[in-house]
C-alpha cells in the first residue's frame, strides 16, 4: 500500500471503451488511494454535446483538465484519476497541476473499444459514434517518461498487479 510518506499520482487513460474506469478502480484498491473519476466531472454542456454524438472540441476539454489538475493537486497522499488524456497537451496540463504524475495507457483497438461501447451505450453519457473520433484525437503516450502501456484486453487483476510492480509498491 501506498503511504503518505510515498503518495503516487496516476492518470489512467485511453479512449472510450478501454476499461479505464475498471482498471481504475483496482488500481486505487490494490494502492489505497482515492479514485477520481474524470467523467463526473464533465460540465452539463459537455456531457449533453458527447450524449448528441458530438465530439468535444479542445476548448470544451479546457476547463474540465483544469478540475482535475485541481482535484489530483488537492489529495495530498495521491490519487488515481480515470481520464482519456487523448493528447500530450492534455496530459501536459495535468502534469502541471501535479509534478511527477504517471500515466497508465491502455492500448484498445477501434473495433473492440466500439464493441465495448456499444455493449454499455444505454448507461453511459458516451456512445459508440464517438469512438473513431478518439481515436482520431489520440496522441499516443508511448516513449513519454512516466507512462507504462497496458493492453486492455489484459485480465483486470494482471493489470493492476503490473501497475503496482511498475510503480514499485509492494504486494
Amino acid at each position: 500500500m501506498e503511504t503518505s510518506s510515498n503518495p503516487a499520482w496516476l492518470v489512467v487513460m485511453g479512449v472510450s471503451g478501454c476499461g479505464k474506469s475498471s482498471l481504475g478502480q483496482a488500481v486505487a484498491a490494490v494502492l489505497g488511494l482515492p479514485l477520481i473519476e474524470g467523467d463526473d466531472f464533465h460540465p452539463e454542456a459537455n456531457i449533453r454535446k458527447m450524449h448528441s454524438g458530438t465530439p468535444l472540441t479542445d476548448e470544451d476539454r479546457a476547463g474540465w483538465l483544469a478540475r482535475l489538475g485541481e482535484e489530483m493537486a488537492a489529495r495530498q497522499g495521491g490519487a488515481v484519476l480515470t481520464c482519456s488524456a487523448l493528447k500530450k497537451v492534455y496530459r501536459d496540463r495535468l502534469r502541471a497541476a501535479v509534478p511527477g504524475l504517471r500515466f497508465v495507457f491502455m492500448q484498445i483497438d477501434r473495433d473492440e473499444a466500439v464493441a465495448r461501447v456499444q455493449a454499455r451505450e444505454a448507461v453511459h453519457i458516451f456512445p459508440a459514434s464517438l469512438v473513431d473520433s478518439q481515436f482520431q484525437t489520440l496522441e499516443s503516450p508511448v516513449g513519454e517518461p512516466g507512462v507504462l502501456t497496458v493492453p486492455a484486453t489484459a485480465p483486470l487483476a494482471q493489470s493492476a498487479a503490473r501497475v503496482r510492480d511498475w510503480l514499485g509498491v509492494a504486494a
